[in-house]
């Protein structure tokens, strides 16, 4: 479909890519991966034709189509709704509508045979174009990445940049492109927006390309990765994980093959000094010379994992109960956030708040914080010092400023060489320390406010948003930072990478209260999933019909007895059946995305097979579904004569 052929570009004499080729199939899912800077947005845009090669070439097919997700389009402004924006993904089919109503005005005056049919073939038209339903796909999708229905109709240049973004991606996954580029599409998406996507990218019927920092994202949704490294493009089939697994051996391999080779040149290199003066050696001496001059030199194993070996203390600790919020409550307006809500931080703690945006979340972190005025109370512990991170403090920072200034300016006591230990560990080196705020990038900017928050002093932080902007490397940095942060924080965060990193408690924000689960990201997954099974099983004991119960007859004490023991073994019983009841309904959602996945849809045989185990397990389910029904009308009946 896509061809990229010995591909070379320059920027400013400085070769970004030098003889890179990549070949693209209909189907394929890749993840463009590498560090900051080696390239990766330059080539979709050398693929999308805004840049053009130095050398080589990038050949794609006639019907290749392609779309392109990228950060010049926050600026993109539009008095039309986002809805309008969205359906303008459907220009062909628009076009029709247009002209069926220009000739249902001319009907007006007009009912020529001529002109009915002209409508006829129209209306065929924009029903063959599936027209009737591009309304109900586009509020699908938007929807599907967090917008409310009562928004679909404000103009789009009412919302925030991020918002917008949203809605190019809607309009762009509405297209349906041959080749689908996105750059960063879940820097301006919550956690369930981000799922909905994965979910959405993995049934697409094109290709894609997806630039990413977000690992799990990558993970669930990528089919095959390529690293943007030293010039080059280099292909490995599978996912994010399978990369950073088959990368690590393919390392371990060249570093063997470097020292082996290393260790032959050296034996050879002693070998002719050696015995470059004796005449009887002349002839193996130039031999060897010359083998050393042709010899391919395998290339020493640059590792690009850092390791933060920096141990980030404060000065005093602070007392067990850190913050205390009772019976709060918050609102704007009609939108209500809490009421009469409370929650506990205690000391050690490292919560993750999660939730879709709209929630308060951010807000919640001001109430903690004390600078969100509230209903209620919130009480601070003995001896807490906070540190706040969001991402407006990048504007805080003194663009005039050097790094290491900068640093210094933060009120912590550690010496221009602790400094410096700081900023290796947030990717900045020798002479990096020296640069000017205002020449950095955003995701360096955010570096410097996550370092300047880390070494404060605190001993209990509060980061909204903390991985935006950062690359996989800083991100990875910044989890090993706060694994060895021996005080208190919460972040909100939608990276689910570094939440199942960090976190060792999830609050979430439902019904208007803070709730909370004591314990990691993953076990709140497991919990959460075994809660939504066991609403599916209470949602099917209440539509059961009501079963006629006979009338109680009276019983002695001995039978009274006999009554009880068989309840409880009848109680066991439907305990059991409830069990395989909810592991049955986890298996019909395991076979329901199985048959939903490309691969499977475009296998018949595969196909087959699991509509084969999805119709045994329905059959299955209807058996079960009898003896719960059957030990639920036994139980009725028991619990009666027991009065």
């Amino acid at each position: 479909m896509l061809s990229i052929n010995n591909l070379s570009y320059f920027i400013g004499g400085r070769g970004l890519y030098e003889n890179a080729s990549l070949h693209i199939k209909p189907k394929d899912k890749i993840g463009l991966v590498g560090l900051n800077g080696t390239g990766k947005s330059t080539l979709l845009k050398l693929i999308n034709g805004d840049y053009q090669p130095s050398a080589g070439d990038i050949q794609k097919a006639k019907d290749c189509t392609i779309g392109f997700l990228n950060q010049d389009l926050l600026s993109y402004q539009s008095e039309d709704s986002i809805l309008d924006v969205a359906l303008e993904a459907f220009q062909a089919t628009l076009k029709f509508q247009e002209e069926i109503d220009a000739v249902l005005k001319q009907m007006e005056t007009d009912y020529s045979d001529q002109v009915i049919d002209r409508l006829a073939k129209l209306q065929d038209q924009f029903e063959a174009n599936e027209g009737y339903t591009i309304k109900a796909k586009a509020e699908e999708v938007l929807e599907g990445i967090g917008f409310q229905t009562a928004d679909l109709k404000r103009p789009l240049k009412t919302f925030s940049g991020g918002w917008r973004m949203r809605v190019m991606l809607a309009k762009l996954l509405l297209e349906k492109p041959s080749l689908l580029m996105l750059d960063e599409p879940t820097n301006h998406l919550d956690l369930p927006s981000i799922q909905w996507v994965e979910n959405y990218l993995k049934t697409y019927e094109g290709a894609v390309i997806v630039v990413s920092h977000d690992q799990e994202f990558l993970d669930n949704c990528i089919e095959k990765t390529v690293e943007v490294s030293h010039g080059g493009l280099t292909l490995y089939s599978g996912n994010y994980s399978f990369y950073k697994e088959e990368k690590k051996e393919r390392m371990e391999i060249q570093q063997n093959a470097y020292e082996n080779q290393q260790q032959m040149i050296k034996q050879t290199e002693r070998f002719i000094e050696r015995f470059r003066a004796k005449a009887t050696k002349s002839n193996q001496v130039q031999s060897r010379v010359k083998a050393l001059e042709r010899l391919d030199r395998v290339n020493e194993v640059v590792d690009d994992n850092i390791a933060v070996n920096f141990k980030f203390k404060f000065s005093q600790q602070s007392g067990r109960d850190v913050v205390t919020l009772d019976q709060v409550s918050k609102a704007y307006g009609d939108l209500v956030i809490l009421k009469n809500s409370t929650a506990r931080i205690e000391r050690g703690d490292k919560i993750a708040l999660i939730g879709a945006n709209g929630k308060g979340k951010s807000t919640v972190l001001r109430i903690i914080d004390g600078t969100e005025k509230v209903e209620g109370s919130r009480t601070e512990g003995y001896n807490v010092i906070k540190s706040f991170f969001a991402q407006h403090q990048l504007e805080a920072l003194n663009v005039n400023n050097e790094i290491l200034q900068e640093m210094n300016q933060a009120g912590s006591s550690k010496t221009e060489q602790e400094l410096r230990n700081v900023l290796g560990c947030f990717l900045f080196t020798n002479e990096d320390v020296f640069k000017k705020i205002k020449v950095l990038s955003g995701g360096e900017k955010s570096r410097v406010a996550l370092a300047k928050t880390l070494i404060s002093e605190a001993n209990f932080l509060l980061l909204d948003e903390p991985t935006n902007h950062l690359d996989m490397q800083s991100v990875n940095i910044l989890i090993q930072a706060l694994e060895q942060y021996e005080g208190t924080f919460i972040t909100v965060s939608h990276d689910r990478h570094f939440i199942r990193g960090v976190a060792n408690k999830i609050w979430y924000i439902e019904d208007q209260e803070i709730k909370e689960y004591p314990g990691t990201y993953e076990e709140f997954l497991n919990w959460k999933a075994k809660q939504d099974a066991e609403a599916l099983v209470t949602a099917k004991t209440e539509a059961a019909p009501k079963v006629v119960v006979a009338k109680r007859r009276e019983i002695n004490q001995t039978e009274a007895n006999q009554v009880k023991k068989e309840l409880k073994k009848k109680q066991r019983e439907l305990e059991i059946v409830e069990e395989e009841l909810m592991g049955i309904e986890e298996q019909k959602i395991t076979l329901e995305s199985e048959m939903a996945s490309p691969e499977v849809f475009a296998d018949s045989q595969k196909l087959e097979a699991v509509n084969l185990k999805y119709q045994k397990i329905k059959d299955q389910e209807a058996k079960i579904n009898a003896q719960w029904e059957q030990l639920v009308e036994e139980i009725e009946q028991l619990e009666l004569e027991l009065g």
